[in-house]
């Protein structure tokens, strides 16, 4: 299980804060990629998109450092 705390230099940082802003520049990246490709002329909504991708990765990275 995953401590919900870290520890850094006596400033203790909720672990959830620390993969969301991992989240937030990795959502960056996509979403750098995918305006280059032109992904976001072909979706209705370009800001529920990035929060959709946003929660996916978000998701992802818990449910990988969950274990």
């Amino acid at each position: 299980m995953i401590n919900p705390t870290l520890n850094l230099y006596g400033l203790f940082v909720p672990a959830f804060l620390v993969m969301a802003l991992a989240a937030w520049g990795c959502l960056k990246i996509a979403h750098a990629g995918l305006a280059r490709i032109g992904f976001y002329k072909v979706t209705v909504h370009p800001a529920l998109t990035d929060l959709a991708l946003y929660v996916l990765i978000l998701t992802g990275l818990s449910a990988l450092f969950i274990q």
